[in-house]
């Protein structure tokens, strides 16, 4: 039986800096703004995976707590920017970005 090789560091690393990449693209590239929504909540895990992946390595648990902050400040923004996306989304069935514009008072 063949064992599999414990992934290291770098490949978290690479598997991030990919994942960051595809997330910044969508951001840049679509303009719907659920997709966007998701695409920047990707590129929040890429950093939260690269943060992950680099605190046994420099033996301090500093970026596993950003991590926790981070996620549950996405976790409050998913709640209020999903609401406001839905709530635009339902008014209008092909909305952009743009539209967004329409809720400065």
């Amino acid at each position: 039986m063949i064992a599999a090789a414990e992934p290291t560091t770098t490949w978290y690393l690479l598997l991030s800096a990919l994942l960051f990449v595809i997330g910044m693209v969508g951001v840049m590239i679509r303009r719907n703004p659920l997709v966007m929504f998701m695409c920047i909540e990707l590129m929040l895990n890429a950093v939260n995976l690269s943060f992950v992946s680099l605190a046994p390595r420099v033996a301090n648990i500093d970026g596993q707590t950003a991590v926790f902050f981070v996620m549950v400040v996405a976790a409050a923004e998913v709640v209020v920017g999903l609401g406001i996306i839905v709530s635009i989304m339902r008014g209008r069935t092909h909305a952009t970005v743009d539209d967004v514009a329409e809720l400065k008072g």
